[in-house]
Order: C-alpha cells, then sequence, then structure tokens
C-alpha cells in the first residue's frame, strides 16, 4: 500500500461536481453517500448511471433514444438506440467572447480564439468540406501538429458526420499510408513544415508521397505552420488540381451559420490506429455518442473539470491524449494546445507555458516529470503555478518517486491522477478523483461505469491485492464501434476476446488494491510504449527485416524506472557483425521509415529468434527474460534454446 500524499480537504471535495453527483444518486436511488456505493452502483444498475450522465452533461440529442441500451453481452449491446446527436455540437455548444483555444509553440508563439471566432472557424471549413464533396461517412485525414487548425478541422468533419482521423507530422510516407491508405481518405489536411527541439522540418515532401499513394485523396489541404504562405508549388505540380492553400480552401467557400449534422449515437467519429504489432494497424472506429459521453464522464467527474479552467495535455494528433483533451471544449474549459518539443530550451519550458497561460490541468507522462526530477528543477518555487490544481500523468505507470517529487517540487495541494485505458477504448479504465486521497504509486480508482477486475493469468479469477490480467466484463458506451474492413467482425473479437470468451481483455498487467487503487505493471502483450506513445513491433520489422544485411530481428520493449527502453536483437546475414557502421545505418533506416520514436535505444546481435511451433514470433518471453523473470511453457516454442542468449545481453 504506498503513503498518503494527499487528501482533498473536506470543503475542496463539498466543492467537486463529483460529490454532488454522488450525494444525488445515493438519495435517489437509496445507497450510502460515499465512493464505493457510488461506482459499485454505477456498475449494478448501468442504465440509471449512463442516463443520469447524459443529463449531467447536458448532452443534448436532436432526436431521443428509445431505451438506454439494447441487446446483451460485451459485443451484443447497443447503446441508446434511436438517439441522434452530433459530437461537434456539443462542443460548440458556447457563443461568446471567453477564450476558447489558447495556443503555444516551441518557437514562442501565442495564439488564441475564442468560442464565437470557434464555432465560425468550423461552420467556414465545414462549408468548404461540403463543396470539396464531403459527405456524412467520408473520411477526412490530419497528417498535422498540434494546433489551432487541427481542431478547426477535425471539428468540421465531425459537424457533416464525416470521419475523422489523424497521424503527427514526424510519421514517415510508410506510416502514414500505413494508417490513411486502409482508409481511403477524401481530402488531407497538412502543413507545410513543424518544428521540434529547435530544428525545423519540411513536411511536404512527404505530404506529397502520401498523396501520390493514395488516390482517393481528392483535396489536400495544407497551412502554413513555420511560413504564413508556403510555397506550394511543388505539390502542385505534384497533385494537379488538388492542392490548396488553408486560406483560400476557406475564404472559397460559401459562408453560412454553424450546422451540425444529426447522426445516430453509434455513428462513426473517430478512425484511431492500433500499434501494429502484427501488421499494419488496426483501424479502430470510435463514435459520437460512446466518445462524449465516456470524455464528459472522466472530465466533469474524474477530473472535476468546469468552464472556469484551463486544460492542457502534452500530446500530438496521433495519439488519442489529442482527442481526449479536446472534449475539454464540452465543458466549456478553454483548451490550451502546445506543438514542439517539452523540454526545449530546456525542461522548465512547459511549466512556463503553464504560468504564461493559467493552466489548471496539466497533464503530462512519467518520462516528463523523471526529466524534470534529474534536472534538478522545482517548478513549484520557480514559476507561479499558483492556479494548478491537478496533475494529469499517462503513458507508462507513474512511479513513486515520480509522485514523491511533484508534491515535494511542484505543489503540495494538488491532485495528482496517473490515468490508464488507451486508444481501444479512447478514454480510461482507471484514473484521477477528487474526493479520494492520492496514494504513492497507485491510480486512485476505477471509472465510473467500467466493470474492471483483474483476473489470475493462470485461473481466469478474480484478484485482488495481486497482479492479474485487466479484463473488463461488461459493456460500456466508448466501446469500439467496429474495425474498419473488418466486415464480419473477426478481428474485433480477436484482438479483445479470444482469451476470455465475451469479457475484454485488455492487455495490461494490474493489481487492483483492498481500498479500490490500481497499480499498473505493464503492458501485458508486446507493445511498445517509449515516451507514452504507442509502437508496434511490426512497424520496426517491415523496415529492418527490409535491409539486406538483416535476416530476421526480434523487437521488445525493456521497462525502467520511468519509461520503456525499445530493444532490437537482428540475426545478420552470413558471416556479417554487427558493427558501428551497420548499427547507424539501421537507426538511420528505422528513423527515415517511421519516427524517432521508433529508433531503438540498445540493437544486438543474436543467432536465432525464438519463434512458436505455428511460426510467430515470441516476443513476450524476451521481454520477461530481460526483466529477469521466468518464461513459462518453453515446450511451446519450436526452438527454446534460442532463449538462452537473451538474459543479460542488454
Amino acid at each position: 500500500m504506498g503513503d498518503i500524499l494527499w487528501t482533498p480537504s473536506p470543503q475542496r471535495v463539498a466543492r467537486t461536481r463529483l460529490h454532488r453527483f454522488m450525494l444525488e444518486m445515493a438519495a435517489a436511488h437509496g445507497f450510502p453517500p460515499d465512493w464505493p456505493s457510488l461506482h459499485a452502483w454505477s456498475i449494478r444498475n448501468r442504465d440509471a448511471f449512463w442516463q443520469a450522465m447524459l443529463q449531467l452533461a447536458e448532452i443534448a440529442p436532436t432526436m431521443p433514444a428509445t431505451a438506454v441500451r439494447e441487446g446483451s453481452g460485451m459485443l451484443g449491446t447497443r447503446w441508446f438506440p434511436g438517439m441522434t446527436l452530433n459530437y461537434a455540437a456539443h462542443l460548440l455548444r458556447f457563443d461568446d467572447d471567453r477564450a476558447a483555444i489558447v495556443a503555444e509553440d516551441e518557437l514562442g508563439r501565442t495564439r488564441s480564439l475564442t468560442r464565437r471566432q470557434l464555432r465560425e472557424s468550423v461552420a467556414r471549413c465545414a462549408a468548404a468540406l461540403q463543396a470539396a464533396g464531403v459527405e456524412k461517412g467520408d473520411r477526412v485525414a490530419g497528417f498535422v501538429p498540434n494546433v489551432p487548425e487541427a481542431v478547426i478541422a477535425m471539428l468540421a468533419a465531425a459537424s457533416l458526420g464525416a470521419i475523422w482521423s489523424s497521424c503527427s507530422p514526424d510519421f514517415g510516407i510508410g506510416g502514414v499510408f500505413d494508417r490513411f491508405g486502409q482508409i481511403e481518405p477524401k481530402v488531407l489536411f497538412a502543413a507545410e513544415a513543424y518544428s521540434y527541439n529547435g530544428k525545423r522540418i519540411d513536411s511536404l515532401d512527404r505530404v506529397r508521397g502520401v498523396v501520390e499513394r493514395i488516390p482517393s485523396i481528392g483535396c489536400v489541404v495544407v497551412f502554413g505552420y513555420l511560413q504564413d504562405a508556403p510555397d506550394l508549388s511543388s505539390l502542385a505540380a505534384a497533385a494537379p488540381g488538388k492542392c490548396v492553400a488553408w486560406r483560400d480552401f476557406l475564404d472559397d467557400a460559401p459562408p453560412r451559420p454553424p450546422a451540425f449534422e444529426p447522426v445516430p449515437f453509434d455513428h462513426p467519429l473517430f478512425i484511431m490506429y492500433s500499434s501494429g504489432t502484427t501488421g499494419v494497424p488496426k483501424c479502430i472506429v470510435h463514435g459520437h455518442g460512446g466518445t462524449l459521453l465516456q470524455h464528459m464522464k472522466e472530465l466533469m467527474l474524474h477530473c472535476d473539470l468546469t468552464a472556469e479552467d484551463r486544460s492542457f495535455y502534452f500530446t500530438t494528433c496521433g495519439w488519442m491524449m489529442w482527442n481526449w483533451v479536446v472534449s475539454s471544449l464540452g465543458v466549456g474549459a478553454t483548451l490550451v494546445l502546445y506543438e514542439g518539443s517539452p523540454s526545449h530550451p530546456d525542461v522548465h519550458h512547459l511549466w512556463k507555458m503553464a504560468e504564461r497561460t493559467g493552466v489548471t490541468v496539466f497533464g503530462t507522462s512519467p518520462k516528463f516529470l523523471s526529466a524534470c526530477q534529474k534536472a534538478g528543477i522545482a517548478p513549484g518555487r520557480d514559476h507561479d503555478l499558483s492556479r494548478l490544481r491537478c496533475v494529469l500523468s499517462t503513458g507508462s505507470p507513474l512511479t513513486v518517486e515520480n509522485f514523491e517529487w511533484v508534491y515535494a517540487n511542484v505543489r503540495q495541494d494538488l491532485q495528482l491522477s496517473s490515468i490508464s485505458g488507451g486508444t481501444d477504448i479512447i478514454s480510461c479504465f482507471m484514473l484521477g478523483n477528487p474526493i479520494l486521497p492520492v496514494r504513492a504509486g497507485e491510480i486512485q480508482c476505477l471509472g465510473l461505469g467500467m466493470d474492471v477486475h483483474a483476473f489470475d493469468e493462470d485461473s481466469g479469477n478474480d484478484c485482488i491485492g495481486r497482479k492479474g490480467e485487466l479484463v473488463c466484463r461488461t459493456a460500456f458506451p466508448s466501446r469500439p464501434v467496429c474495425f474498419w474492413n473488418d466486415p464480419d467482425g473477426e478481428l474485433y473479437r480477436k484482438a479483445y476476446f479470444d482469451h476470455y470468451p465475451g469479457v475484454w481483455r485488455h492487455g495490461d498487467f494490474i493489481e487492483i488494491t483492498e481500498h479500490g487503487g490500481v497499480i499498473v505493471y505493464g503492458r501485458s502483450d508486446a507493445t511498445l510504449n517509449p515516451g507514452g506513445v504507442r509502437i508496434g513491433t511490426a512497424e520496426i520489422y517491415r523496415i529492418v527485416e527490409g535491409m539486406e544485411e538483416v535476416v530476421d530481428s526480434l523487437v521488445v520493449g525493456r521497462q525502467t524506472a520511468d519509461d520503456v527502453e525499445i530493444c532490437l536483437f537482428v540475426v545478420l546475414r552470413g558471416d556479417r557483425k554487427l558493427d558501428a557502421a551497420l548499427e547507424m545505418s539501421i537507426r538511420d533506416r528505422i528513423a527515415e521509415g517511421a519516427t524517432r520514436r521508433h529508433v531503438p535505444k540498445h540493437i544486438r546481435q543474436v543467432s536465432a529468434v525464438p519463434y512458436t511451433i505455428s511460426g510467430k514470433k515470441v516476443e513476450l518471453a524476451v521481454t520477461r527474460l530481460l526483466a529477469g523473470e521466468e518464461v513459462k511453457n518453453r515446450d511451446a516454442l519450436a526452438n527454446p534454446e534460442s532463449l538462452d542468449q537473451y538474459p543479460g545481453i542488454v
């Protein structure tokens, strides 16, 4: 059990929306007004809970539902049948001169948009998309930095009932094609360049390469990031009749007031991507209603976000935390965006940004907090963080040392919330709680309405107080609508329901404590998570094994105190040895073909890669060996002797 580092005062608890909601539900439904009882009720009486959440969030459907849910089981449940609504309509329901977006970047530039300006910009962009032929169900893609134009384009697509999907601009052509090539977008938004760690990087060559490989793209809208009016002549020549500058795209469309296409609760809103562990990334489809309702629950109750807050999360547009934090607009909070490196020119930079913009909810990662700790800084001493009341962290487990450092060096009176979920559910299974204590090394609680358990790996039974497999027993609204290009749902079922029939298996090893907290021990599958960014092994295999010198390879993640290190093992052709030149060549090829985040921390030469009898690489076994753990069921391997070279190799 972790030490209690923070306990909210009775006065603070009484001010929270969660406390008021708990009292109201307890009085209406006859359970004790305490957290365990509220959570148990939200599982036991799911219909009443989600209906109450719909009302609390002030989600106004254009057509009411005929029921809260119909069908049964995790796969058979359909939420709010008959309801029509629009995600963008809820996020843009405020129309005044309060700040909607404040955007900064590593170059020191600041921009802001009021709620009215955001509504008007989205309406103009939506009209332009319509003029470009975009209709309900069409895909609109963004190869974009984290800037206001990305938010505007996403909301414009959503307002039409089109489906938004985005990648960060540091992806190579192959990585973008692996994603957007599957969904065949009609329109692509992009910036001409971006800046990271002080380096200015041109994007137009990669944009051209993407457009040349995806024939469905009929319109490429380019906005200036480093230049107000970038030279698009080379792109226009490569894509005749397709390329248009952002300002021209908006100006050429007929003006119209904001309008929102009513769509069913489960109509596709976002296409997200799996890590690509077993091949090209899976395309995970999330719906308007489930995404909105789940995000409002997490932001309003678990984060206690209000219209007076300024909400920030360090993220790219290729990570689900971007979609999540943008939903802060639906609460009426001001969304704070940041584009660039979190530590350029130094680790003070984000804290300075938080001070300047008045951030109240600050989202980050264990890796960044550890970097601050190692740099010996004290943000609470060096900067005015008096408005900061909540720090969120995700991407990897938050260590005890991270917890202690925040309370010693940022602020003593704040809620430090480690949160955990994933792209698969575009939300959280476990997260913070403004009415509970914070314990070092623990996530405060399970999410309301989320029937989460830790299953014993061998028996499949619930276990409390020891490690188990994270599962969810019953349906929840933000379950994916489907996988794209998976007409019979077979890929979907295999992804989550093969191991425990009818029960969602998420792929994390967790411990649910006696007092209801959660300790996350890491992934139970082979997904890599360096710096909180999901990376699939197959993305690296496709590059490395395309090299003439490499016969075979294996890539795994090794957990460190505050991050995950990528370890690459290569089997080389003939008598070739791994020297410095070849190692550099491998690193360069991976950076070029994917992103710098994909580049391994360690590269080692091995004689063989372990395989199952059915011919599949055994990544998890090597992961366990690197962690000093025992490998079970070696007899299931075709070449178990290959494992002997991995202990101590890194």
